[in-house]
């Protein structure tokens, strides 16, 4: 086993084409262990709907990163408390779904520092039947990942607040996360001590009674690809926001000029079909509009800057262009 070091890099775009580059392109004859921490960002699972999972109001606020992942399973929220564990290891059967041997040494880890971790469900470590890890896989036919996460001093108010889905009645094809108590791991130490000896003690304890772990540092030309594949992929609308299954979404509000009923389709990340239903009065056809949105991104930016172009008076009375952009993409109160 070789431990990687990323050079202390919390960017959770690079780390997570670091995490890639490794699975896809370093030597079969090893087995690889990565330790990352990210600064404040929500990480999405690789079938889910990005906007089923985030306040984006929030985090367009708060200037928190939200990346896909190549593994699938839930959202899920990383800040500089929050350290993330990847074993690269060669493609073998037997480990596809096989949480338990890819948790067991940090379980084991755990169990010694005096907090008494278990694995439970499929995937989670849980302690006193709170989450405190949650993990992953993903497999090519020659090697996989398995990684988790583990909330060690995480602030589980931003948890809630970053993935606080305000946006209403969506009907997505993807995989929705499933929301769990959760806990972070300093709570149970007998003595607090930060997140670095934390690794420290991690990376000690999962070393212990193997063969000693080797440090491998990456080169400049293998960070190179790193960040290409970040700028290529990670760094992309069209991978975080993009990739989402396709979905529906009905808005549906009541203004003093009446209702507006607002149905969208959406298509990887793109408005493929609009519709404007209401019983409000305009001299002019909301078809206008739905024609300018049609085949443009679904973002906040996108929307804005089309409809920019309309006096929305002209087409259902008394309403501003603001009121309209909130409710096709806006949160609910």
């Amino acid at each position: 086993m070789r431990y990687i070091d990323n050079n202390g890099i919390t960017n959770p775009e690079i780390n997570l084409a670091l995490e890639e580059f490794v699975l896809r392109n370093f030597p079969l004859d090893s087995d690889y262990l990565l330790f990352y921490i990210n600064e404040p960002s929500i990480i999405i699972g690789r079938n889910q709907n990005t906007l089923e999972e985030i306040n984006q109001k929030y985090i367009n606020e708060k200037g928190i990163h939200v990346v896909r992942r190549i593994s699938g399973g839930g959202a899920v929220y990383h800040d500089l408390g929050n350290l993330n564990f990847s074993f690269i290891t060669n493609h073998d059967s037997t480990s596809i779904s096989n949480f338990k041997k890819f948790t067991a040494p940090v379980i084991q880890v755990l169990n010694q520092m005096g907090i008494k971790a278990e694995l439970k469900g499929r995937n989670d470590i849980l302690v006193e039947d709170k989450k405190i890890s949650g993990t992953a896989q993903f497999s090519t036919t020659k090697r996989m990942v398995s990684h988790g996460t583990l909330l060690f001093n995480t602030d589980l108010e931003e948890v809630a607040k970053a993935l606080n889905v305000k946006m209403s009645k969506i009907v997505s094809k993807g995989h929705k996360s499933v929301r769990s108590r959760v806990a972070n791991i300093v709570d149970y130490l007998d003595e607090p001590i930060s997140i670095d000896a934390f690794k420290k003690k991690l990376l000690e304890g999962l070393n212990h009674g193997r063969a000693p772990f080797t440090h491998y540092l990456i080169s400049k030309k293998e960070w190179d690809g790193v960040n290409e594949l970040r700028d290529r992929k990670y760094g992309t609308w069209e991978w975080n926001y993009g990739q989402s299954p396709d979905f529906n979404i009905q808005r549906v509000k009541r203004f003093p000029i009446g209702e507006i009923d607002l149905r969208l389709e959406v298509e990887k990340g793109i408005i493929k079909h609009i519709r404007i239903y209401g019983d409000f009065f305009g001299f002019l056809p909301v078809s206008d509009i739905e024609e300018s949105l049609k085949n443009r991104k679904y973002t906040l930016d996108s929307v804005t800057k089309q409809l920019s172009n309309f006096n929305m008076k002209d087409y259902f009375g008394d309403l501003s262009t603001e009121e309209f952009i909130e409710l096709v993409y806006g949160d609910d109160e």
